[in-house]
């Protein structure tokens, strides 16, 4: 007898269903447990250490650096010293950047020092100046650190300036030194020279003397060459020049030096012969000092210039043996009053015998009206920086802090 299935449906329908559900539940299944182990990971998964024993988390940029970087003044400081303040450091690491800026942008020069530990800047700071510090370093791996700072410098109470010749934009005489008189003594020169900087065109090596506590004075070693110019950048503000006294200057003087010109006076003959660019262009006669007056000798620099002025004999130590009131085409020589100026009341003296107080005469007339006169043709064919050189008088050389005299020096005493 035949058994018939309860429903309509067969038993080997029934029975395949049965296995595509089994099929489909198996890789249901098979599906969660990729899903899972993709997601979680095995026991090895993302921790297999490299062959520096460190894994993926000791590579650069995954990790916090070791480099520690320290910026002195702390941030936020004021009244900060100019010089000596400002450092950064580096431990466990190395400086690879550091930066300074004042509030206009304008970068401090440094440099990285004790190989990679330390940063100083290559020059002093402004005073009353905020200046921002960003630095950087690198641990052994490679990872950085930054550091960010901020600071302003003191305002100081006690100031002090250059005041120097020749002047900005002037053409002068190949003799012409860059004089510097300082409104303070100064205690720490070389703080104050090297924050001085001149450069030349053509180059020319040009070396700074200290004459006292308050002047310096810069110069090649023989007179410029003609055509040359100078520039002279005076970087003052913030140099401490003496204890608690700091500079506020900071200006760019430039200066040409124009044709040569250099004029000699023998004493013995009683003439001067100028030379132009190397080439007498005229001689003439002239009176210099008398006995007990004599003119110094040696090479002066011509450092003013006046049509005419008075010239009074107390003014020099020589009592009231003289005072007059219209010297016309007065050059002066030296600061203690040497001039080669007109002369009208010198009569034959000229070419013939010395009658000055120590001044180099040459003939005029009252009043300097007459152009083609020897005073007046001189006078207009010269310039400050222009060189008057005298020989053969009794008197001894001319000190060279005695005006712009300097080349009286030797080169080798002038650097020292």
């Amino acid at each position: 007898m035949n058994a018939r299935p309860i429903s309509g449906e067969s038993l080997g329908a029934r029975t395949r269903r049965s296995r595509r559900s089994q099929g489909i539940l198996a890789l249901l299944l098979g599906v969660l447990l990729l899903t899972v182990s993709a997601c979680g990971g095995g026991s090895d998964s993302g921790s297999e250490k490299g062959k520096d024993g460190k894994g993926s988390a000791g590579t650069a940029g995954s990790k916090a650096s070791e480099a520690v970087v320290t910026i002195s003044p702390k941030s936020g400081a004021d009244d900060v010293k100019t010089n000596g303040a400002l450092k950064v450091t580096a431990a466990k690491g190395k400086l690879t950047e550091v930066t300074v800026k004042n509030a206009k942008g304008d970068a401090i020069e440094g440099k990285i020092t004790q190989n990679g530990a330390g940063w100083e800047p290559s020059t002093h700071l402004a005073s009353d100046t905020k200046y921002t510090v960003h630095a950087v370093a690198e641990d052994k791996e490679g990872r950085k650190a930054t550091e960010e700072s901020s600071f302003t410098t003191l305002t100081p109470k006690n100031t002090f300036v250059g005041v120097f010749t020749p002047e900005d934009g002037s053409t002068v005489g190949v003799g012409m030194p860059f004089s510097l008189r300082f409104t303070r003594g100064i205690t720490e020169p070389g703080d104050v020279e090297k924050s001085i900087s001149i450069k030349t065109e053509p180059a020319v090596d040009v070396e700074g003397h200290w004459f006292g506590n308050d002047r310096l004075d810069f110069r090649p070693e023989k007179y410029w060459k003609p055509g040359t110019k100078v520039t002279v950048e005076l970087d003052l503000d913030g140099v401490e020049g003496r204890p608690g006294v700091y500079g506020e200057q900071n200006k760019k003087v430039s200066f040409t030096i124009g044709r040569s010109q250099i004029s000699t006076v023998d004493v013995k003959t009683k003439k001067m012969t100028v030379e132009r660019d190397g080439k007498v262009i005229k001689t003439i006669p002239v009176t210099t000092g008398k006995p007990g007056y004599e003119t110094w000798n040696g090479q002066m620099v011509i450092s003013e210039r006046l049509t005419v002025t008075r010239m009074n004999g107390e003014t020099v130590g020589y009592g009231g043996e003289y005072d007059i009131k219209d010297v016309p085409h007065a050059q002066r020589l030296t600061t203690s009053g040497t001039f080669i100026h007109g002369n009208y009341w010198g009569g034959d003296a000229f070419g013939n015998y010395n009658a000055s107080h120590g001044c180099i005469g040459l003939r005029d007339v009252k009043g300097g009206y007459d152009s083609n006169i020897s005073a007046a043709w001189f006078f207009n064919r010269s310039m400050v920086g222009d060189v008057v050189i005298v020989k053969n008088s009794k008197d001894r050389i001319v000190d060279p802090d005695n005006g712009l005299n300097g080349w009286n020096m030797s080169w080798e005493k002038w650097k020292s």
